[in-house]
């Protein structure tokens, strides 16, 4: 579970610890708070730290779900605050996210590089098994959850000006945020199917007769929505199989490494040693 620093807060996870998790990319956001939950091991890890103080271009995409993966992570659920572009899709509720736009820049998207190149399949970016549970459980909880949602990831901190927030329904967009990309390019990457739950904070400023968005309001509704988030965590435990099936996503890099293994940079196949031990295992 990647998502805001109270939501392990409220869950009462079972033989719960937090760890410091090092990275050779860097720096996590913070700790990762391990446990049980209905008998499920969960890890959380809030995504823009303890107190909230890493904005969404500064945050070590790259080091957050490496880290993941070294707990030995197999399924990757992320919480986020949304905004909404379509009327429908009202601050409170809830959505699944389908697809991605990104709009983001200058923030490292890939755990590959010069000296091993790898190309993953991203045309459908989100576990439709995963999103499935979450969905359910969700709806379990009484919040009002869409099936489906296109997400435009800004570069932000700022929230979207109104001719961009039109600009991006034009584009076909549903909901907008700042944090979904590039974590779900590396969570692909590193084999971990990936399912975003979106919290509508508010709407985007495309309305003629809305209020520019001002974040004491999308604080105030996020408070509201963690209660659900919670319980839905709750309940996404209790549904979950007692067997994990196997996914098309464990196995992505079967395919995607274009590199020759004699002319692979043996600096960065060390880096990868979480993210692709499947394929390197101690060869290297």
């Amino acid at each position: 579970m990647i998502g805001g620093s109270g939501l392990s807060a409220g869950i009462e996870l079972e033989n719960a610890q937090a760890i410091q998790v090092n990275s050779p990319f860097g720096l996590p956001s913070g700790m990762v708070t391990t446990g049980t939950l209905h008998g499920v091991r969960f890890s959380f890890l809030a995504r823009h730290g303890a107190g909230h103080r890493i904005p969404p271009s500064d945050l070590n995409y790259r080091a957050n779900i490496d880290v993941l993966k070294r707990c030995g992570v197999t399924d990757v659920l992320s919480l986020s605050a949304i905004g909404s572009l379509r009327e429908e899709m009202a601050p409170g509720h809830f959505t699944m996210v389908d697809q991605f736009i990104d709009r983001t820049h200058g923030r490292e998207n890939s755990f590959f590089g010069t000296g091993l190149v790898a190309h993953v399949s991203l045309a459908d970016p989100v576990c439709p098994r995963l999103s499935q549970l979450a969905m359910e459980a969700a709806r379990a909880t009484g919040a009002t959850v869409h099936p489906a949602a296109t997400y435009v990831a800004i570069e932000g901190p700022q929230f979207s000006t109104r001719a961009e927030s039109r600009m991006y329904r034009g584009w076909g967009a549903d909901v907008i945020g700042m944090t979904a990309m590039p974590e779900a390019r590396l969570a692909r990457e590193a084999e971990l199917p990936y399912a975003v739950l979106g919290m509508v904070t508010d709407y985007d400023s495309w309305r003629d007769f809305g209020a520019a968005v001002e974040v004491s309001h999308v604080l105030e509704v996020m408070e509201h929505n963690a209660q659900l988030a919670r319980a839905a965590v709750e309940e996404f435990a209790r549904r979950l199989p007692a067997e994990r099936e196997a996914s098309p996503i464990d196995t992505t890099l079967d395919n995607a490494l274009v590199t020759p293994q004699n002319l692979r940079d043996p600096a960065l196949v060390m880096k990868l040693d979480a993210i692709a031990r499947r394929l390197f295992g101690e060869r290297y």
